[in-house]
C-alpha cells in the first residue's frame, strides 16, 4: 500500500488542513461553472451542476462512511455524512441539526457563503442553486445513507425579507414507503472509477484520538480531537472528493460540448481552483514563499493528491546556483487512467500548474524537462519578476471563500444518545 503524503504533518498541522480542503472542495464550482456559464448559459450551468453532485457525492459519502465507522441508517448518520461533504465545508456553509429520532431530523443554515456568492447575481440565479440544484443533490447524498431518505425545504431563498436568518431551513425524514429513484444514468462513470475503487491507509486505532465518528452527532467536528492516523485517513478521502466531484463535473460537461469545448473548460476550471489552493494551504500552515514552501504545498495540494490515485514526486534541488523543485507525474496511475486532474497536463498545457505554483510565489514558473509515455517532468523556477494572476484564478476570487477565516468555536455538543 502507497504510504500517505499527509503522513508528512503533524496532528495540528492536520487540523488546520482538513477544513481547508473541505472548503476548497467547495470552490470548486466557483472555479468551474463560471465557464459553463459562457459556454451553456444558466440553464446549461444548472443541468451540470445537478449532474456533477449527483453522480459524485454519493460515491464519496459511502466511502467517508466506511472509513469513519458511521454504521447507523438513520438522520444523525446522514447529518454526519453532511459534516465531512466537500458540499458542506464546516462554518463557510454553517449546517446546525436537529435530531428528533432516528428517522426525522431538521437543519438549517445560520451562514450560506454559497448564498453570499450568488445573490448578488439576481433572483434568477439564486432559485438555481437554492431550488434547482439543492432538491435533486441534497436527495443524491442522503440516499448514500438511507434509500428510503428525503430532504425537504421548511424555507429557502430567495430571502424574505433580505435578511431573513437562518437563511434555510430543511427536513428529513426516512419513510419505507418512499421508493429511491432511479440512478443517474450515467452513475457508473464515476462509480466504476479508479477513483472510487481507491484503497487508502486504514486508520490504526491504538493512535491517540478519536479514531471513527461512530459515536454521537456532534454540533460541529473539532479537528483536533481526531488522531493523527484519522485525519490522515481523511485529508485523502477529500482529496478523493476532489477528484470524484471533477469526474461528475468531466461527465456533464463532455455530454453537453464537444471534445475540445469540455477540455478547454475542464483546464479552465483546474487551473482557478489549483491557484487559490495553493494560497490557502500556504496560508493556513504558515508556510513561506520560497522553493521548501512550495515542495511542501505540492505534496500536500489535493489535485496531487492522494498517493495511491496520484503519481507524483516532488524533489528540491540547486543547479549552477539556481534553487528549484522538480515535479514528476507518472501517467501509469488512476488519476490519469480516470481522466482526472493530472491527465489534463501535457507540455503545451501547464496554466493550470503556473496557477498552483504562483499561489505560493507570484514568480514561480514551470519548465518542461521531459515528457514521455510514462511521466511528464517538470521543473519549477523562480523569475525576477511576479506574473499577472491568471484570469481563471481571478474569476474563483470571487466567491467569498477565498479569504474565508476558520475560528475556533470550543467544545460541540453531542447532539444525540447513543
Amino acid at each position: 500500500m502507497v504510504t500517505s503524503r499527509y503522513a508528512s504533518l503533524t496532528r495540528s498541522e492536520l487540523a488546520l488542513l482538513v477544513p481547508e480542503l473541505l472548503l476548497c472542495g467547495h470552490l470548486i464550482d466557483r472555479s468551474g461553472m463560471a465557464h459553463v456559464l459562457g459556454a451553456l448559459g444558466r440553464e446549461g450551468m444548472t443541468a451540470v451542476a445537478i449532474d456533477e453532485w449527483q453522480l459524485a457525492s454519493p460515491v464519496y459519502t459511502r466511502r467517508m462512511r466506511r472509513a469513519l465507522d458511521i454504521s447507523s441508517d438513520g438522520v444523525d448518520a446522514i447529518f454526519k455524512g453532511f459534516q465531512l461533504d466537500i458540499g458542506a465545508p464546516p462554518q463557510f456553509m454553517d449546517f446546525r441539526y436537529k435530531v428528533i429520532d432516528h428517522d426525522h431530523g431538521e437543519f438549517h443554515l445560520d451562514h450560506c457563503g454559497a448564498l453570499a456568492d450568488v445573490e448578488p447575481m439576481g433572483t434568477e440565479y439564486v432559485v438555481a442553486m437554492c431550488h434547482d440544484i439543492e432538491d435533486p443533490t441534497f436527495d443524491a447524498t442522503a440516499l448514500a445513507t438511507n434509500p428510503h431518505a428525503q430532504v425537504r425545504p421548511i424555507h429557502r431563498p430567495p430571502r424574505e425579507p433580505a435578511d431573513r436568518k437562518p437563511v434555510c431551513a430543511w427536513t428529513v425524514t426516512i419513510d419505507p414507503a418512499h421508493e429511491p429513484p432511479s440512478p443517474h444514468p450515467d452513475a457508473q462513470l464515476v462509480a466504476g472509477s479508479e477513483a472510487a475503487a481507491t484503497v487508502l491507509d486504514p486508520i490504526d486505532p491504538e493512535d491517540p484520538g478519536q479514531h471513527n465518528y461512530s459515536g454521537p452527532l456532534l454540533s460541529d467536528l473539532r479537528f483536533e480531537d481526531f488522531s493523527r492516523s484519522a485525519l490522515i485517513r481523511i485529508a485523502d478521502e477529500v482529496s478523493l472528493q476532489h477528484h470524484l466531484l471533477t469526474l461528475g463535473y468531466r461527465t456533464a460537461v463532455e455530454s453537453r460540448t464537444e471534445p475540445e469545448v469540455a477540455l478547454d473548460i475542464l483546464r479552465k476550471q483546474f487551473t482557478g481552483i489549483a491557484g487559490l489552493t495553493a494560497a490557502r494551504i500556504r496560508a493556513a500552515l504558515g508556510l513561506g514563499d520560497d522553493m521548501a514552501a512550495l515542495a511542501k504545498v505540492l505534496r500536500l495540494h489535493p489535485a496531487l493528491n492522494p498517493a495511491a490515485y496520484v503519481d507524483v514526486e516532488v524533489s528540491a534541488e540547486t543547479t549552477g546556483g539556481e534553487q528549484l523543485v522538480e515535479l514528476r507525474i507518472g501517467r501509469g496511475c488512476g488519476a490519469v487512467d480516470d481522466g482526472a486532474w493530472p491527465a489534463l497536463l501535457d507540455p503545451e498545457h501547464l496554466a493550470p500548474l503556473d496557477a498552483l505554483v504562483r499561489g505560493v510565489n507570484p514568480r514561480f514558473h514551470t519548465r518542461v524537462r521531459s515528457a514521455t509515455e510514462c511521466e511528464l517532468t517538470l521543473e519549477i523556477g523562480c523569475a525576477d519578476l511576479p506574473y499577472r494572476e491568471a484570469d481563471e484564478v481571478a474569476i474563483t476570487r470571487f466567491s467569498t471563500g477565498a479569504a474565508f477565516a476558520f475560528t475556533d468555536r470550543g467544545t460541540p455538543l453531542p447532539l444525540t444518545v447513543l
